[in-house]
């Protein structure tokens, strides 16, 4: 459990700024298309904060970073 966001203020400020750098990256793709220079780079950003989280622990040997869910969201526009 030291892994939660309710333990770990770290890890919730990065989730916070990962799910921000997400909106912007769907804001900058939707207006500049895949191509774009500022599209890439909020992409790369949101990589590399998403990076910085602890993985979440998976039965199948696939796990993901916490918050996942919420922060692919973003990068949808939803």
């Amino acid at each position: 459990m030291s892994d939660s966001f309710a333990y770990n203020q770290q890890d919730a400020k990065i989730q916070g700024l990962s799910i921000q750098v997400g909106e912007l990256f769907a804001d900058l793709y939707k207006r500049h298309g895949e191509d774009s220079t500022q599209s890439l780079e909020a992409l790369e950003s949101y990589k590399s904060l998403r990076r910085l989280l602890p993985r979440e622990s998976s039965f199948d040997g696939e796990s993901r970073h916490i918050g996942a869910t919420a922060a692919h969201k973003a990068t949808q526009g939803m």
